[in-house]
């Protein structure tokens, strides 16, 4: 018994040796862990933008089993005969801008308000975030009586200052895009000042006593103090909004649809929503997202570079 324990005990060892060395490296489970989330991620996200590259190069019917090669036509038709293709992006583009600009606005002044200290501080900073929280067919539908010509709030409080009300139509051709962006700001600045107010909370007070030595007042203190603390959030929160804002599909459509009313606030998600659906022109439509996503790409690779130059000045 004695003489065969070495040698059984030198045979297991040898077989744990082997097991051992069959195993998986320990550094390679991290990525067999992840990748049942990367193949759902491609299946989800990098599918629909291939096949919409695909088929922006072919002439498809939404119905019909129809699909044709054509190249480069619906991109040279979209460039060189659409009015409301260039029209779209116009539009878009003002939406986004005007949107974003107010949600910055507000949104910054609500987070310095909210980094204060007051009674029922806690309770305000909730309420903040509840036009973040409420369905958009909520918000739409809100508004839309707020803004009523004949018994909205809107309108009746131009009554009680004097003006006539017939005047400024709020959903109105003249005035449906002030309308959505309005809208648009109440809905979505409380993103912002989430952003805003998480980086307020961690700067360093003594920076603000510096200051005060130094004899800085209210508004040099927040011009060099504060605002080179947000650059970095303020720079991810203006790439984020703007590329939700001219994406944004469900405010203008609930509020106005596509024909009408709507053709005033016809932007580029619009549009396209309107080639492929009402106009069955799949090819087309895939076109009009693909130029959609090449000029987001753009705008985040100029907002990179600018901001880096910034960085480095």
């Amino acid at each position: 018994m004695s003489a065969t324990a070495p040698l059984r005990n030198r045979t297991l060892s040898a077989e744990e040796l082997a097991r051992r060395e069959r195993k998986i490296p320990e550094h390679y489970w991290g990525y067999i862990l992840l990748a049942p989330a990367v193949l759902l991620v491609m299946a989800l996200i990098l599918y629909p933008v291939v096949y919409s590259f695909w088929l922006s190069f072919h002439s498809k019917h939404a119905y019909l089993p129809i699909t044709k090669f054509i190249g480069f036509e619906n991109f040279r038709r979209l460039f060189f005969e659409s009015e409301d293709f260039w029209r779209s992006i116009e539009l878009g583009a003002i939406y986004a801008f005007g949107s974003v600009t107010l949600q910055l606005v507000l949104g910054v002044s609500a987070a310095l308000l909210l980094n204060q200290t007051f009674i029922g501080r806690t309770f305000i900073r909730g309420v903040t975030l509840f036009p973040y929280m409420v369905p958009t067919v909520v918000v739409v539908i809100l508004f839309r009586w707020l803004f009523n010509d004949q018994f909205g709030f809107f309108p009746y409080m131009l009554d009680l200052l004097g003006m006539d009300r017939d005047a400024f139509l709020w959903v109105s051709p003249d005035h449906v895009m002030l309308t959505v962006i309005l809208i648009s700001t109440w809905t979505f600045f409380p993103f912002v000042v989430i952003g805003t107010l998480a980086r307020l909370q961690t700067i360093d007070p003594e920076l603000y006593a510096a200051a005060k030595v130094d004899g800085a007042g209210v508004f040099r203190r927040f011009i060099h103090v504060t605002l080179p603390q947000l650059a970095s959030v303020l720079f991810v929160i203006v790439l984020l909004r703007f590329i939700f804002m001219f994406t944004k599909f469900d405010v203008i459509w609930l509020l106005t649809g596509a024909s009408g009313l709507g053709y005033f606030v016809r932007t580029l998600p619009i549009y396209t929503f309107t080639v492929t659906f009402n106009q069955l022109q799949v090819g087309a439509g895939a076109a009009l997202s693909v130029i959609m996503f090449l000029l987001l790409a753009a705008f985040a690779f100029v907002y990179f570079k600018l901001f880096k130059r910034e960085e480095n000045l």
